[in-house]
């Protein structure tokens, strides 16, 4: 097993948000900043690396018929971890972020890559796995939340990137709902007629 192919892949062959189209409600609630983005990312990253080592270790005592609520209990014990810390040591991240901290439980990329990946394998592959496929999240969702950003506020980051003029009567649509299914449609076309030429 090519260890490095376990953990690239998450970046562009099989990007959770661009290429395999999971995790899209996070991905579009949370972009409108790229701090929030980064948070989400960090967030989803570290619960789905530490559940799939878990699930890996534990995938040969768990009864085939109860599996599923077996996972669903591990990732929720490590989200529960990830909105306490959150809330202790980045309160206005966790604010900001809200509901979608908890609803980290029910992402499908994390019960995916427990199901489809660390069920079956072994831990190193596991953490891998689970790195890759979090960090391609995290870049997925700090691409749109950059675009969403710039355009809708003329910032990056809370430093002004765009002209003055801009700033004060910016693309505001960007950091609407509308603005995130226009910025992430037009970046998976892209990434579609890239992979096509190839």
């Amino acid at each position: 097993m090519n260890l490095w192919k376990e953990f690239s892949k998450g970046f562009v062959k099989e990007n959770p948000v661009f290429i395999m189209a999971l995790g899209l409600c996070p991905t579009l609630a949370v972009t409108s900043s790229v701090t929030n983005a980064i948070g989400m990312g960090l967030a989803a990253t570290f619960v789905l690396t530490c559940s799939n080592v878990i699930i890996s270790l534990i995938k040969d005592l768990i009864p085939s018929k109860i599996r599923i609520p077996c996972f669903i209990v591990v990732i929720a014990s490590f989200v529960t971890i990830v909105d306490l810390v959150m809330n202790a040591y980045t309160p206005e991240v966790h604010k900001s972020l809200g509901l979608f901290i908890p609803l980290i439980v029910v992402n499908c990329i994390i019960l995916g890559r427990a199901e489809a990946f660390a069920s079956k394998n072994k831990v190193l592959p596991s953490i891998l796995d689970g790195l890759g496929m979090g960090l391609g999240f995290t870049l997925a969702l700090v691409v749109i939340g950059s675009i969403r950003e710039v355009l809708g506020a003329g910032q990056w980051l809370g430093m002004n990137v765009m002209p003055l003029a801009y700033i004060k009567s910016p693309m505001l649509v960007a950091i609407l709902a509308p603005g995130a299914f226009i910025i992430m449609g037009l970046l998976m076309g892209l990434i579609n007629i890239v992979n096509k030429g190839k």
